[in-house]
């Protein structure tokens, strides 16, 4: 008899409609919550068969043999609100930056969209540790991910970016921020079919996650239910695999990623046996 699956999420609101429900659906599976940047640690480690993990750990742990799963992202067409890069200084004048803990995807995008709109490659980078707000950091810049970014007020910083927002305007492209990732060797079983079933049941019943999250997180319920139903997106279509390759592409040049990366994608055990 398999062992129940392991599965590795995030506490985030972005988070949320991706495992609603998931301990109905997936009665079976095990589901552990952490900070991205955790979780592509366990992932590596064998600590979890499948995780909900920055996309650039994807692109780091390719030759370990990982497959994203199919359909699946956490992504923005536009402005997301919960990457920023807060600076004291002009962005083309930075020399210290402080990138939060919590995603490494999002602290290779600062750099990456630094360098491609400003030139910049800061001289010295340093981490934001958990719980440390951007406002104690004495680094020319931070980066803050996650629910407390749309908390950070902008008013004692000379700029702020919004790292989705100005992705697109380089690209013209979706950013792609996390992806459910299996390890190599993961018998899954029907678990894809219960996370399919989490998201459509979770974006249907956005609003219920507005309510009950909105007030935790001291955010109002119209501005949840718009950041869960149009700020983001939770598909992985072409448009999102195109923003992946591209970030690929630049974060390998930064040396941010390994180069030449192809996108696999995880079959059902006896899909794949069936080829």
């Amino acid at each position: 008899m398999s062992s129940p699956a392991r599965v590795g999420a995030v506490s985030y609101l972005n988070a949320k409609p991706l495992y609603h429900r998931f301990k109905e659906f997936a009665p079976d599976a095990r589901l552990e919550m952490d900070v991205p940047s955790r979780l592509a640690d366990r992932l590596a480690s064998g600590d979890l068969d499948v995780a909900l993990i920055p996309s650039v750990e994807y692109l780091r742990g390719a030759s370990r043999g990982y497959e994203i799963l199919p359909g699946f992202a956490i992504g923005a067409r536009g402005p997301v609100r919960s990457v920023k890069l807060f600076s004291k200084v002009p962005f083309g004048a930075i020399d210290r930056l402080a990138l939060d803990a919590g995603s490494r995807t999002s602290q290779a995008l600062a750099q990456v969209w630094l360098d491609a709109r400003h030139g910049v490659r800061p001289g010295v980078i340093e981490t934001l540790p958990l719980g440390v707000s951007a406002l104690e950091s004495t680094a020319d810049a931070v980066l803050v991910i996650g629910d407390r970014a749309m908390k950070v007020p902008d008013s004692p910083f000379h700029a702020v970016v919004d790292l989705a927002e100005a992705w697109r305007e380089l690209t013209g492209l979706p950013f792609v921020f996390a992806l459910w990732v299996v390890r190599a060797g993961a018998d899954l079983g029907d678990l894809p079919d219960a996370l399919a079933r989490c998201r459509a049941e979770g974006l249907a019943h956005a609003d219920d996650l507005a309510r009950i999250h909105g007030p935790r997180l001291g955010l109002d319920f119209a501005t949840c239910y718009d950041y869960l139903t149009r700020v983001l997106s939770y598909d992985l279509g072409e448009p999102e695999l195109s923003g992946l390759r591209r970030f690929a592409q630049m974060a390998a040049r930064l040396g941010l990623a390994p180069g030449g990366v192809n996108l696999v994608f995880h079959r059902p055990r006896d899909l794949a046996a069936s080829r």
